[in-house]
């Protein structure tokens, strides 16, 4: 059943009426809590100041010229810096020198001087870690000593999680494909919750990142899934809006993490109450019914005539009848199967030298969407100030930006808004690393324009991929950049710790490749108003030529969406 007659289900009982509004929001509202597992390690893995555990009971704390008698106090006197130390007397007389990972015992042990030049030994921290708990009683570092030579198994949380996301889009893509969408949305919610609390009552590091990936894969099977859901459900005059704006939910999910974050400072209770946000979606997922698209394209018409009956009652419009759309008998006994689609390789987005320069280019552009979209929200947290609101500030911006998206591509282009957007965010990457550290309100300010930029660079790409490709190839190039990004966003967290060699090495990095990206993006074609091609013939004369058409961008979200859900996603 070809999109145009598809289309006129939705002349007849709405584009987007009371029932897929209904629906609608229902399935944004679990985007909040993927938006949520995303970026909670920002505080799960917070990794605070800490100084080797004495091997006694201790009689005496000095720093430089503060004495105390408790070491858990020196927290909240003074800041205690990396290469510092922590002078301490054991009840039985030893003398220790404290720092971050290692702890000296003198061999004078009657010098209490806090400088020290005699003879003294070396020794691990065999006993553990004091940590600073003046900000959070507990987090997965402090749980498990993930610092000194451990410190890297912190620093994998995130990098793990996102290869989990990878992995996510492709399974759940292919079974929504055979199962159905609302199946695989219950399943992949199901998960959410159940792995997202299993990972607070984890018992080792091990456990918690198995719990982690799992739930990486979940949320991203939903966030493949939900977005052909949708698409499915909305006419062609809201499908664009509809679609873009399920990014805002994403970006309500980063302010619900800042929150949390601020009132709750126990890492497990701050898993269990990120987690509890699903419940709402578990609780109504079984009213969702699966999409008429899913339902006609596997013969199913007699559901497929019911969803379309109950979306007429609820939208108050005439229902229409597929038997008349489809030309066969209202049981469907006429119908046939749907033909096999065609498989193709990722070699034919190589078609030619000019394809095969504008997938590498596309390429680039998702993975510097990507990695620059995460490495602001996962920096923002070190930018001084309050870092809970440094991170809420990141998520509300996001929402202008998809606003932004939506009124400027059809009025300036796609390729001149995503021009404009990776330029501008090169440029915010550049005022930041001229911004003396000090002003932190001015970084927050540059932040928040770099991530609104990269932002609308991220929720434009996909549309712009799609009508760049002709039919036969279309999802499979919006797959194959999607899985790029996805590489993108597992780069993010390693690049944030390219700080310690020099504190602007992420911004240098993300300002590059938006530069790099943006100056590229000159050489790609427009394609407002262009109509979409089936063939490569179709596409290269269409490239070449200055002919305008009225084709909208919402017949390109309905082609990819119903050609094949396994590739494309608008997924972070």
């Amino acid at each position: 059943m070809g999109s145009s007659n598809l289309e006129l289900i939705f002349d007849s009982v709405g584009h987007f009426g009371r029932y897929q509004i209904f629906l609608y929001f229902i399935c944004a509202f679990q985007n909040i809590s993927c938006g949520i597992h995303y970026l909670a390690s920002v505080f799960l893995s917070v990794s605070p100041q800490h100084t080797c555990r004495p091997p006694g009971n201790v009689s005496q704390v000095l720093f430089q010229d503060l004495s105390t008698w408790q070491l858990e106090d020196i927290w909240t006197q003074v800041s205690v810096g990396r290469e510092d130390h922590i002078l301490v007397q054991l009840q039985d007389g030893e003398v220790w020198e404290l720092t971050s990972c290692r702890r000296f015992r003198r061999d004078d042990q009657s010098s209490l001087d806090y400088e020290y030049s005699g003879r003294k030994s070396s020794f691990p921290c065999l006993d553990g870690y004091i940590y600073d708990r003046s900000k959070w009683l507990s987090t997965v570092v402090t749980q498990w000593d993930l610092v000194c030579n451990r410190e890297w198994f912190g620093r994998l949380i995130q990098p793990t999680f996102m290869f989990g996301v990878l992995l996510g889009a492709v399974i759940f893509g292919y079974l929504s494909d055979r199962a159905g969408r609302r199946l695989v949305l219950w399943a992949s919610s199901t998960g959410v919750f159940l792995f997202g609390i299993a990972a607070a009552f984890t018992f080792d590091y091990y456990s918690f990142i198995v719990a982690r990936f799992l739930l990486a894969i979940s949320a991203s099977g939903y966030l493949v899934v939900v977005f052909v859901y949708v698409t499915e459900f909305a006419g062609m005059k809201s499908r664009t809006w509809a679609s873009i704006h399920l990014h805002s939910f994403f970006a309500f999910g980063t302010m619900v993490v800042a929150l949390t974050g601020y009132f709750v400072r126990t890492w497990w209770i701050y898993q269990i109450v990120l987690s509890s946000v699903t419940v709402p979606f578990i609780l109504c997922c079984w009213m969702l019914p699966e999409t008429p698209f899913w339902l006609i394209s596997g013969g199913k018409y007699e559901e497929a005539q019911k969803v379309i009956d109950t979306m007429a009652k609820w939208n108050r419009t005439r229902s229409c009848k597929l038997s008349e759309l489809l030309s066969l008998d209202h049981d469907g006994s006429a119908g046939n199967k749907p033909s096999q689609v065609e498989k193709h390789t990722l070699s034919e987005l190589f078609y030619d030298w000019s394809i095969g320069a504008r997938t590498l280019i596309l390429w680039l552009i998702w993975f510097t969407g990507c990695l620059g979209f995460y490495t602001f929200s996962l920096n923002s947290v070190h930018l001084g100030g309050s870092e809970y609101l440094n991170l809420f500030l990141m998520g509300v911006v996001e929402i202008p930006a998809y606003v932004f998206v939506c009124l400027g591509m059809d009025r300036v282009g796609r390729r001149n808004i995503l021009i404009f957007s990776l330029l501008s965010s090169a440029v915010t990457n550049g005022v930041i690393m001229v911004i003396p550290k000090e002003y932190h309100f001015w970084l927050v300010v540059a932040t928040m324009a770099g991530k609104f930029f990269i932002g609308a660079a991220f929720g434009l790409i996909y549309l712009y991929t799609a009508e760049l490709y002709p039919t036969i190839v279309r999802s499979l190039a919006v797959g194959s950049g999607s899985t790029v990004g996805r590489v993108g966003s597992i780069v993010a967290p390693l690049c944030i710790y390219l700080s310690s060699i020099w504190i602007f090495m992420p911004q240098l990095l993300v300002g590059t490749l938006a530069l790099v990206s943006g100056v590229l993006t000159f050489l790609l074609p427009e394609t407002l108003r262009r109509p979409l091609t089936t063939t490569w013939e179709e596409t290269e004369k269409e490239s070449s030529s200055g002919k305008l058409l009225s084709t909208t961008s919402n017949t390109v979200l309905e082609n990819v969406a119903v050609e094949n859900s396994e590739d494309s996603s608008l997924n972070k």
